[in-house]
């Protein structure tokens, strides 16, 4: 079994952990794709890989926050932390607002 390349923290948190892969955000049919690099986060507009496996070759993990194996729900807050060391806050009641919807949270003084 390989090592997924993120971590789920508390109720609304997820935090990428590998470098090799991106992660690819879904929080339900109505709220647009979010993007996380190791440079760090944005809303995506490409194709959104149907399964997995097409994620997989395009070197992202599809993540679904709203499928059981994650949050289970959709969320209005969700926190990202990055390999750059910040964490990012995404508010799903903000998303017509690009300045609003993804923001810095904190950032590491590490």
């Amino acid at each position: 079994m390989t090592e997924k390349p993120y971590l789920l923290s508390g109720r609304n948190t997820i935090i990428h952990k590998l470098r090799k892969y991106d992660l690819l955000l879904i929080n339900g049919d109505d709220n647009p794709p979010v993007l996380v690099t190791h440079r760090g986060i944005k809303q995506y507009d490409g194709p959104v890989p149907d399964n997995k496996r097409d994620a997989k070759m395009m070197d992202m993990e599809l993540i679904d926050i709203t499928l059981g194996d994650f949050f289970g729900e959709e969320k209005t807050l969700l926190f990202v932390q990055t390999l750059n060391g910040k964490e990012y806050k995404l508010d799903y009641s903000k998303v017509d607002d690009p300045e609003l919807f993804i923001r810095v949270h904190q950032e590491s003084t590490i």
